[in-house]
């Protein structure tokens, strides 16, 4: 069976999360891309904790399914390399800091010159324009910069990111729908252009419910914990041994929930019969809840609630998440082994299609793993290639050798869509 992308090519000059988890993603649907890295250390997140066998547990999250090609941007004979390259790609995804791509030549300006139908997509902290566009960006600072951090954790507690992060993969979700879009467009138009997505423009995208709703209230929201402000009850509460998840999300929910429980009295009590009226008597509600809830375990409630049609959860760790028989079921977690992690287990692909389906076929690559097989494809022979290694411009592999290739090779057959 074809891949959705399956011809696509994409160049990936991008590292950490938000650049790699996007054209991940890509290459989840099959697109062939080929992944520039910094000859000596690779990208940043093959040295960061924790450490696997060697291998740094973010680069193998986000890095699957791509070639490694060793090359330094810094000099003039890597960087025609990379514009080589980019003649023979449909998409090109950098998230270097501001300005940074144009200072080493490789810009939108440089490289749609030289491929007019690329798609180049910038993936930025703060956008390309503006006062601090040029400010270094991570998520943790975006966490704060875009208001998240403003709501999350507890009342009158210390500043709270969020647990994963959000900035950066929400970023690179944006900037794989942006690729997209631009893809179709190149099909009416026949012209590529230039996708931009942020760190900052994701916060503040995810955030729009609480833009609005801070002029409503005409104060913004503060942290809750894990209580809602909109919506009652809908928060955690501590059974007779563990907390669970509750959610009573609106009036015919209600009502189950007052059956489930036992307490018809409260579907027509003026205190609770309406949400607006829960969120303004949450106290005495959540107070009665909780007295209840302490009596039988979590379980018990859980069971309890799905019998009924409540939503409600245990909160599941993440081993328990990667065990979990749903999870399994839709394939959300699988085994990739690795060359030196034989029971590696990723992700799996979260857009399902019923007639192309994504695959995830290979792990993340060695640095330079493919450096030589790149090359050759642009045209350079076995001894250019070697005077290249030797100074320095270039790493074949971990062991200067050619590579092996899990993926399929790059000349791979080009569909109608893309760029000649």
């Amino acid at each position: 069976m074809s891949l959705p992308l399956e011809g696509v090519r994409v160049l990936e000059l991008a590292r950490t999360i938000a650049g790699p988890f996007c054209s991940m993603t890509l290459a989840d649907m099959g697109a062939d891309v080929i992944k520039i890295e910094e000859p000596e250390r690779g990208d940043e997140t093959r040295a960061m904790a924790p450490l696997w066998n060697g291998e740094g547990a973010i680069y193998l999250a986000v890095n699957r399914n791509k070639k490694s090609v060793a090359i330094d941007l810094k000099s003039d004979a890597g960087r025609e390399i990379v514009l080589r390259l980019a003649e023979r790609c449909d998409v090109l995804i950098e998230n270097f800091r501001t300005g940074t791509v144009e200072r080493l030549g490789l810009g939108y300006a440089e490289v749609s010159a030289r491929n007019p139908r690329i798609i180049y997509c910038s993936v930025s902290g703060f956008g390309r324009s503006g006062p601090i566009a040029h400010k270094a960006a991570y998520d943790f600072i975006m966490q704060g910069y875009g208001g998240v951090m403003s709501m999350t954790g507890t009342p009158d507690g210390e500043p709270v990111r969020v647990g994963y992060p959000s900035a950066d993969i929400t970023a690179g979700l944006l900037a794989y729908g942006g690729i997209m879009t631009a893809l179709w467009a190149r099909e009416k138009t026949g012209r590529g252009q230039h996708v931009q997505s942020s760190l900052l423009a994701g916060q503040i995208a995810t955030m729009s419910y609480f833009a609005v709703a801070t002029q409503a209230a005409g104060v913004p929201p503060k942290p809750m914990g894990h209580v809602t402000g909109a919506v009652a009850p809908y928060q955690a509460f501590m059974a007779a041994d563990r907390y669970f998840l509750l959610a009573v999300g609106n009036d015919g929910l209600w009502k189950r929930f007052c059956r489930a429980i036992e307490r018809t009295g409260w579907i027509d009590d003026l205190r609770y019969a309406t949400n607006s009226a829960r969120v303004a008597n949450r106290s005495e509600l959540v107070s009665s809840l909780a007295e209840l809830f302490a009596t039988r375990p979590a379980a018990e409630w859980v069971a309890l609630m799905d019998e009924w049609g409540v939503p409600a959860s245990l909160i599941q760790n993440i081993a328990e998440v990667m065990k979990d028989e749903q999870v399994r079921d839709q394939e959300l977690v699988v085994n990739l082994p690795h060359p030196k992690i034989p029971e590696l287990q990723v992700v799996g692909v979260p857009i399902k299609l019923s007639e192309t389906p994504g695959r995830i076929a290979s792990p993340a690559p060695m640095l330079g793993q493919h450096t030589h097989e790149a090359l050759r494809e642009i045209g350079l022979d076995d001894r250019e290639i070697d005077e290249l290694a030797g100074k320095g411009v270039i790493r074949r592999g971990v062991d200067g050798g050619g590579s092996q290739d899990p993926i399929g090779s790059l000349g791979t057959k080009r569909l109608p869509l893309l760029s000649s």
